[in-house]
């Protein structure tokens, strides 16, 4: 009865460590609601800073990045919208942005199964918009995307930056 009850906690505790999983550096987050008519829904993974050089470093000025880790960030529209005045068809779409210090450029991209920014095309960008960047007013140790009234914004580190949506 001892050899049992010993084999049983030895298979609890083997299949226990086995399938626990930790959490992942850099969990998925779902971003969903209303702009004018048109319903948003962003899905992004989350990394964090966790003591490293973020914008101009990890993330280099001058060069695509996929917003985010992991697969692509993809972004959806059920109804056309405009980004910063330019029309965009409804769909769903991958979000890339080129980080600069005085300048973003936001991208739209029709592909929108990729991993990371590794099979990126521009020939499959739908659209282009280039919005400012600014400083957070205090450290944001985790990326994350978020919904304003009219626009989407995103932040990490000690920047921000926002791109306006009409639907």
């Amino acid at each position: 009865m001892k050899r049992i009850t010993f084999l049983m906690v030895a298979l609890a505790t083997v299949f226990t460590t086995a399938f626990a999983q930790d959490k992942p550096a850099s969990p998925q987050a779902t971003v969903e609601g209303k702009v004018g008519a048109a319903n948003v829904k962003i899905v992004y993974c989350q990394p964090s800073a966790r003591g490293r050089k973020i914008m101009g470093g990890l993330v280099p000025f001058g060069e695509v990045w996929r917003t985010g880790a992991n697969d692509a960030t993809t972004i959806e529209f059920d109804k056309p919208v405009k980004l910063e005045g330019k029309d965009l068809p409804a769909g769903k779409y991958a979000l890339f942005t080129i980080p600069g210090e005085n300048e973003w450029t936001i991208i739209i991209n029709k592909d929108a199964k990729q991993w990371g920014a590794y099979s990126y095309k521009d020939k499959d960008d739908v659209l282009r918009v280039t919005v400012k960047p600014t400083k957070t007013s205090a450290a944001v140790e985790t990326f994350n995307i978020a919904l304003g009234k009219d626009e989407v914004q995103l932040k990490w580190e000690n920047t921000a930056v926002a791109f306006k949506v009409k639907g």
